[in-house]
């Protein structure tokens, strides 16, 4: 229950409080005196949560006041736990240098100079080489080097000053340190609502996991898995769009519910409960670490599954993940069952490129089941299949594409993902056909695959092309994009169909008398696949931007925990670039200072035992970095010696904004979770020019040793550029167009507050067509009227980056940042949601309420 509990506050800062609460005995707390004691904890217990961000909701409140102390101790404890867990709280940071920021060498060079002389050249009982002292020379331990306690100063270091190692906390040379910073008064923005969890908490946030329509983030999955123990069949919807989600659903309920299998409607479904069966990766992108046997009776299930999907779907889908059925197959031992289910052994036999025995009663029934579809044929005693995609792809290559629109015809979502391809090959005459063919197959395609196919359409080619490979983290690879660009009128056109359909979807939705825009969602990108990506605190989809005050002072952290018996040496880096992606200037263990006060290092660290680990600290001042010409800012974590994130114990980087204090969990902005085998992360990247900070979560390859900016400062410029060229050009659909359709099709009046927070409206005349407004309204054209912001107070949905405003009960609200928005009053919804809307068969859902 404790971890369910954790997932309710971490997804939707519910306080389950009863999972929270410890057993309490009536005998522990007969003798206290309830209101004073409960009236003082109450007191502490808001200070904390307060220093942490955070406010109880006014049922929440009543709540713990209606608790008997021991309770309420154990209530507030358990809640500051998972608190503190997400935000890197939990643990003490401690830098290098325990006075930074002010204490930092403003000479890098000197600093490492003393660092070699005194450890290549200081022997023991000798006087120091480098101030003389013959008494303060002393070794440290575990790593024994010889330390002057006059040269290096012991309250202000944290480690060896001599190669930079944790040591003992017990050695006389660490020194007690000079008081912290204390904590200053927390900002009322920075403030967030706690509210009391319902009965259906845990039912409303399953559900907003399955019916989510963007393939989830591992983070997503895992707390699937927790709640799912908590899960009633009758919860599922008829439909999980998701199939990596739909495996570990299917994956749960199979031993007491075995009909739960019919949701796996093509072979690679039952491939992905294969692997959930095994603990792999429902995704398909990394094997199975082992093949886990399963019972006669689960091979049993499944065999007959695939001898129950067509032939040809079967056979094809077998195809497309060869080496990983090939493996699966050595569990399932479809031979052993073939005259019971001789369409899945034939399948198999297809995969294997078998030699089929005649003489047995096996391979007799596979041969039977051959003869019965013509598109499977025997030569040379074995059975082959020519498949769709080998027929499409022949198609192009053959210089046919009027046969591949054909072929694609039958399968609409393959054609939307193969959209641009057919409009760049397909002769003049033939844009028509496109058009229309997309048309017709638009109604049945999801609308992630719609606007994916959207952004792609409108897009010119750039500079530069991105491709982010399959794999267990996010990567991305990139190269001059040499393609010719679409010929505007073709491009005009199937923009207007694939557009008209989300617009003609999103009008079969209830309606809404008013809705209130944030104009600043404009920098949110569309929800999409979040497949490789980092847990984090806030969900963003690759390519969003968030605006910073140019004033405001960033501080990043890092903080790794080596496991047992192995060194790792996590470097957090900043590279700073110019307006072409020149280079400026760098703040790593090389450079502890850029330009002052710029850039400024906390240390470098080079091991980090536990349980304490290690931390480092850049503060970034952005005014004093565009002063010092830069204009892109690159933070990066390395693992300088070549140790994958996935070995660490434990392992995190992010960024605050103005803290009050060295570690402020108030300021908190994002945090990743380092995971995965990568050994390089590009968290985002700040624009001073634009003033945003731009989410890119990708990993770069990495080889060998001494990872670090010297040796990639070429590479980080060239993906970042290319991010960004992608990204910040505009074309691609963000979160803006997406809640304008919805509010175009499905309201006549709406309300906008634009950047300088001035509040205008936009009204459909009933003469205006929804394309039309919808248009007008997504360019920001001329307003018809000028609103007070009072307007969200009055509407039906509100979709605003902060929730700095105060929406009836039971609006529908998106904000990227609720603050103090009560998820108890208020239907909060998040991006994949509105997306999800969008579905083809979304008038068969009810909205899921976060």
């Amino acid at each position: 229950m404790q971890e369910a509990a954790a997932v309710l506050l971490r997804r939707r800062r519910l306080v389950d409080a009863v999972a929270l609460t410890p057993p309490v005995r009536r005998s522990a707390w007969q003798w206290v005196r309830r209101p004073l004691t409960i009236q003082a904890g109450m007191s502490a217990l808001q200070a904390d949560l307060i220093q942490r961000g955070f406010l109880l909701s006014v049922s929440l409140y009543r709540h713990c006041a209606g608790l008997s102390a021991p309770a309420l101790a154990g209530l507030g404890s358990a809640l500051l736990e998972l608190l503190d867990a997400e935000s890197g709280h939990d643990t003490e940071h401690t830098p290098l240098f325990r006075g930074f920021p002010d204490t930092v060498p403003a000479d890098t060079d000197t600093f490492y100079i003393n660092r070699v002389f005194a450890r290549l050249l200081q022997e023991p009982q000798q006087p120091c080489v480098l101030c003389g002292d013959t008494k303060s020379v002393h070794p440290v331990s575990p790593c024994a080097h010889l330390v002057c306690r006059t040269c290096w100063d012991g309250a202000d270091l944290s480690a060896c000053p001599l190669c930079l190692r944790r040591i003992d906390p017990s050695d006389p040379f660490l020194q007690p340190s000079f008081d912290g910073v204390p904590q200053g008064q927390v900002r009322s923005d920075r403030l967030r609502l706690l509210s009391l969890a319902g009965p259906d908490a845990v039912r409303t946030t399953v559900e907003s996991l399955l019916v989510r329509r963007t393939p989830p983030a591992a983070v997503d999955r895992a707390d699937l898995q927790v709640l799912l123990p908590l899960t009633e069949l009758s919860w599922l919807p008829g439909e999980i769009p998701v199939r990596e989600t739909q495996a570990v659903v299917i994956a749960h309920f199979l031993a007491d519910e075995p009909e739960v299998i019919d949701r796996a409607r093509t072979a690679t479904d039952v491939l992905r409960l294969l692997y959930t069966l095994m603990d792999a990766d429902p995704g398909l992108r990394t094997p199975p670490v082992r093949r886990t046997s399963l019972s006669r009776a689960t091979r049993r299930l499944l065999l007959a599954r695939l001898d129950r999907l067509p032939a040809d779907t079967l056979i094809e889908d077998m195809l497309r993940h060869e080496r990983a059925w090939k493996r699966m197959g050595e569990v399932l031992h479809p031979f052993e069952f073939a005259t019971r289910h001789p369409r899945a052994a034939l399948a198999f036999a297809v995969l294997r490129r078998s030699d089929v025995e005649t003489q047995s009663a096996a391979g007799q029934a596979i041969l039977s089941e051959a003869a019965a579809h013509p598109f499977v044929r025997l030569e040379e005693g074995r059975l082959i299949m020519r498949t769709f995609a080998s027929r499409v792809e022949g198609a192009f290559v053959d210089g046919r594409p009027g046969l591949a629109l054909d072929l694609l015809r039958q399968r609409p979502g393959e054609l939307l993902r193969r959209l641009v391809q057919l409009a760049r090959e397909l002769p003049a005459d033939q844009h028509a056909d496109l058009v229309g063919a997309v048309g017709t197959a638009v109604s049945d395609v999801s609308p992630a695959v719609i606007t994916a196919a959207l952004g792609q359409v409108r897009t010119p080619p750039g500079d530069l092309r991105l491709f982010f490979p399959r794999g267990g983290n996010t990567r991305v690879w990139t190269t001059v994009d040499s393609r010719e660009p679409l010929p505007s009128q073709l491009a005009a056109a199937l923009s207007g169909v694939l557009v008209g359909e989300m617009l003609r979807r999103a009008s079969d939705l209830p309606r809404w008398k008013r809705a209130f825009l944030d104009e600043d969602l404009a920098r949110l990108a569309a929800p999409g696949s979040e497949r490789g990506s980092s847990a984090s605190l806030r969900r963003m989809t690759r390519g969003s931007a968030v605006p910073i005050p140019p004033q405001d002072l960033l501080r990043l952290f890092l903080h790794w925990v080596e496991p047992r018996g192995q060194r790792v040496d996590l470097d957090l880096s900043v590279a700073v670039f110019g307006e072409e992606w020149d280079f400026v200037g760098l703040c790593d263990y090389t450079q502890l200072r850029f330009d002052q006060e710029a850039l400024v290092h906390s240390g470098d660290l080079t091991s980090a035992p536990g349980p304490g680990g290690s931390s480092e600290f850049v503060d970034l001042d952005l005014r004093q970095l565009r002063r010092a010409g830069g204009r892109y800012v690159l933070p990066v974590v390395f693992s300088y010696n070549n140790v994958p994130f996935d070995q660490l114990e434990r392992g995190f980087v992010g960024v605050m904004r103005q803290p009050t204090g060295l570690f402020d969990p108030a300021a908190v902005e994002e945090r990743f979770d380092l995971s995965g085998p990568a050994k390089i992360l590009l968290p985002f990247g700040v624009d001073l020019h634009t003033k945003e900070l731009r989410w890119y979560d990708i990993n770069l390859s990495a080889a060998g040793y001494g990872h670090n900016i010297a040796r990639y400062g070429g590479h980080l410029a060239l993906m970042s550029a290319a991010l960004e060229d992608v990204y910040g050009s505009g074309d691609r659909v963000s979160l803006w167009e997406v809640c304008c359709w919805h509010a175009a099709a499905r309201a006549d009046e709406i309300a906008v507050r634009c950047d300088d927070g001035s509040v205008v409206g936009y009204l459909r005349d009933p003469a205006e067509d929804v394309t039309s407004f919808a248009r007008r309204l997504i360019a920001r054209l001329e307003p018809d009227r000028v609103w007070d912001e009072d307007a969200a107070s009055r509407a039906d949905f509100v979709g605003v980056l902060r929730g700095d405003l105060t929406p009836r009960a039971g609006t529908q609200v998106y904000a990227l940042h609720p603050h103090l928005l009560d998820a108890t009053t208020l239907a909060l919804v998040d991006a994949s949601y509105l997306l999800s809307a969008l579905a083809p068969d979304s008038r068969a859902h009810a909205p899921v309420k976060l």
